[in-house]
């Protein structure tokens, strides 16, 4: 067998290199995040990490940017704020509440260290284009059924954020009737109160 033809290279390599280290965090946590370790799992030398990344920390947010962006949600377009919304979340749920629980369990010791929370890794979630709740939102405003001059970013990421709560706190999926109660009896009535549904 050529060697020649079988070495990976350039993005190639990297993406190997990267699904190797989101395995390893979720796998085995950040205790043993290693340099090392994600080399043996990407079978390739340590030399060739260090000179993509100057120290596991750098390694590790690309990892979680890289895991992120294996599974895109899809922002939806129902054509109703409401059903949006709930959409939103359903998609997260299905597709990253296994490992979205995983993380704040595994980087416990990773925030510690750093003195951080997953709040502030939460921009490595985005994809460039603001958050998936404001781009929801811009097209509401729009349609005519929301003023955005009402509402504090805060405001605006609650839906996701006490789903993203519930998910932590249980360390399971988020139910179908806890997502509907958060928008339907907490998120809706709150817009409501601050003048923002037109």
């Amino acid at each position: 067998m050529d060697l020649k033809q079988t070495r990976r290279r350039g993005s190639e390599l990297e993406t190997a290199i990267l699904d190797a280290a989101w395995d390893q965090l979720i796998e085995k946590g950040y205790r043993d995040f290693t340099f090392e370790a994600v080399a043996a799992r990407a079978g390739t030398s340590r030399p060739v990490l260090y000179r993509r990344w100057a120290d596991r920390g750098e390694l590790l947010r690309q990892a979680i940017r890289h895991g992120n962006n294996r599974t895109p949600i899809e922002v939806p377009d129902t054509g109703t704020l409401r059903d949006d919304v709930i959409t939103l979340i359903s998609r997260f749920n299905a597709a990253r509440a296994d490992y979205a629980a995983v993380l704040g369990v595994q980087l416990a010791e990773y925030f510690r260290e750093t003195g951080t929370s997953l709040n502030d890794l939460r921009d490595l979630m985005r994809t460039g284009r603001g958050s998936a709740m404001q781009q929801i939102l811009d097209r509401a405003q729009a349609r005519g059924d929301v003023d955005l001059s009402k509402l504090t970013p805060r405001a605006i990421e609650m839906p996701v954020a006490l789903a993203h709560h519930e998910l932590v706190m249980t360390m399971a999926p988020v139910s179908y009737a806890t997502i509907t109660e958060i928008v339907d009896d907490l998120w809706l009535p709150m817009l409501q109160a601050r003048g923002a549904l037109l």
